[in-house]
């Protein structure tokens, strides 16, 4: 893990969260990582029936935000987990 440097200001672990519940209602979500890498495991019924790559996408296009940009605060999503729940 290398250092990431970033103007966010707050807690990167709670707005990943954040933003993926808010795409995502009733998901579990498990943040792991730092330094602007971080891993994620997603449990969601929203993922029922839907491909490995359809679910991921879902939680890509929830923290794009989070990516965007030079100094974002997440640089990498090393490991993404998406489970249907």
């Amino acid at each position: 893990m290398s250092d990431h440097p970033t103007d966010f200001q707050g807690n990167v672990f709670a707005a990943l969260r954040s933003a993926i519940q808010a795409k995502l209602p009733g998901a579990q979500v498990e943040v792991t990582g730092g330094g602007g890498h971080y891993s994620l495991s997603v449990t969601s019924s929203e993922f029922s029936g839907k491909s490995m790559l359809a679910s991921q996408r879902l939680v890509y296009g929830a923290i794009a935000h989070l990516m965007t940009g030079d100094r974002a605060p997440v640089h990498a999503v090393d490991t993404l987990t998406t489970k249907a729940g």
